[in-house]
């Protein structure tokens, strides 16, 4: 699908749609809890319906019937269970530590990029323990064995999935043991999020100096009733049409107290110089205001960098990103895909190992661009039709239901951004 965004000035109010971090989180505990939970979830996405699914073929009961998911839990895991996990990382890498802490055999269905996206050093830890796994980039991914001893130890500046798994796996086999973190920890908000989850389910590990303690037969108590909250993540992108345009938009169901690393776009959208209010649980960017180049420390928000970078596209000055070399296994190489998409739209982007430099001009030409399948790169193509001076033309666009379905839906209706939709 092929949409065309005109320049237009978006204006108006929008409602965060469900966080999928925190969703993924709190259906894998309830899953695994010892009576039913409610979750209210006001909208879902193919990420998140990919764990849901995974979860029922390992033997829950998940009903979603909007906006409520339905959760029964699993009460003996299905051996030689088949895992749907489509292109979502998270579902894999969340579940894979999970199969050989419970002791079943699974095969993870990949699809997209997902089975090119390394999974080492997690691969080799789970080998070490006593699982056996069939080789990085099978499709499926054949997983059997069960984990054994007490002490596990991961890189922190890798993946935070990779510790989230392992959270999960230590507290479900019931065995515990200590996790240990080496080096500097990337993405520490997405883990706290984990602790979070863990937690509300009576479940949470002890932080230590070193990594997290998870006590021997932890069990899970569901607190029956829960909801997800508003996804700082896909919110940033209506945040940042409202920066680089002359407009003013809101977004509404946000919580200020989130655990969410991506709540840092507030106090960068302040430091490029945008004119950033609260109040009330309203969220209001102004446009107008000239916006200035900054230095951004991408390690603990990488998902945040597609949208900053077009933000930073029309910055007076320079803005150096860096701390974010991981983007470049994400649904594309997101280093790459963000610098071809800005460029094609007329910015300045260069590329370094880790990050981006982005000299700012006073607008964008327009164009059309690629989203070389990825979500992020979609919806910043629609950031930057708001600091355009003509057309851009988005190829793939549909990929953008990976994690905000009705993202088109909602610019268009509630921020008056004008589109065309070509199948």
């Amino acid at each position: 699908m092929n949409i065309t965004v005109k320049p237009s000035t978006p204006m108006g109010k929008i409602e965060a749609i469900s966080s999928k971090s925190v969703a993924h989180r709190i259906l894998i505990c309830a899953a695994f809890a010892d009576r039913d939970t409610v979750v209210r979830c006001d909208r879902t996405n193919k990420d998140i319906e990919a764990t849901a699914a995974c979860l029922c073929a390992l033997g829950a009961s998940i009903l979603y019937e909007a906006p409520l998911f339905y959760v029964t839990p699993i009460k003996t895991p299905v051996d030689g269970a088949i895992l749907p996990c489509n292109e979502s990382g998270s579902t894999l890498r969340f579940l894979l530590p999970l199969v050989p802490a419970l002791g079943i055999k699974a095969s993870f269905d990949m699809r997209g990029r997902l089975p090119e996206r390394p999974l080492s050093p997690l691969y080799e830890e789970l080998v070490a323990h006593g699982a056996s796994l069939s080789a990085q980039g099978s499709n499926p991914l054949v997983c059997t064995g069960a984990l054994t001893g007490k002490e596990y130890r991961i890189r922190g500046d890798v993946s935070s999935q990779f510790i989230s798994g392992l959270l999960f796996a230590l507290t479900f086999s019931g065995k515990g043991g200590r996790l240990i973190i080496e080096g500097e920890t990337q993405s520490a908000p997405y883990i706290d999020m984990t602790v979070d989850a863990l937690s509300l389910f009576g479940a949470a590990p002890e932080k230590t100096e070193y990594g997290y303690i998870i006590r021997e037969n932890a069990k899970l108590c569901s607190p029956s009733k829960l909801v997800v909250e508003g996804d700082w993540s896909n919110a940033a992108f209506p945040l940042c049409m409202g920066a680089v345009g002359k407009g003013e938009v809101s977004v509404v169901g946000l919580s200020a107290r989130s655990h969410q690393g991506d709540r840092a776009i507030v106090d960068i959208l302040r430091r490029f110089g945008a004119d950033v209010t609260e109040s009330n649980g309203v969220l209001t960017v102004k446009g107008g205001k000239a916006l200035c180049g900054i230095e951004i420390d991408a390690s603990q928000i990488p998902d945040m960098v597609p949208a900053l970078a077009t933000v930073a596209s029309v910055a007076d000055g320079t803005t150096t990103i860096y701390g974010a070399a991981r983007l470049r296994i994400k649904e594309s190489d997101r280093l790459m895909s963000v610098s071809a998409m800005l460029n094609a739209l007329g910015a300045d982007v260069t590329e370094t190992d880790d990050g981006l430099i982005i000299k700012g001009k006073k607008a964008l030409s327009g164009g059309a661009v690629d989203c070389f399948n990825d979500h992020r790169i979609a919806m910043s193509a629609c950031v930057a039709s708001a600091a355009a001076t003509e057309d851009i033309v988005i190829r793939g666009a549909e990929c953008a239901s990976k994690s905000y379905p009705d993202f088109w839906t909602d610019v268009r209706q509630h921020l008056g951004v004008q589109l065309n939709v070509e199948s």
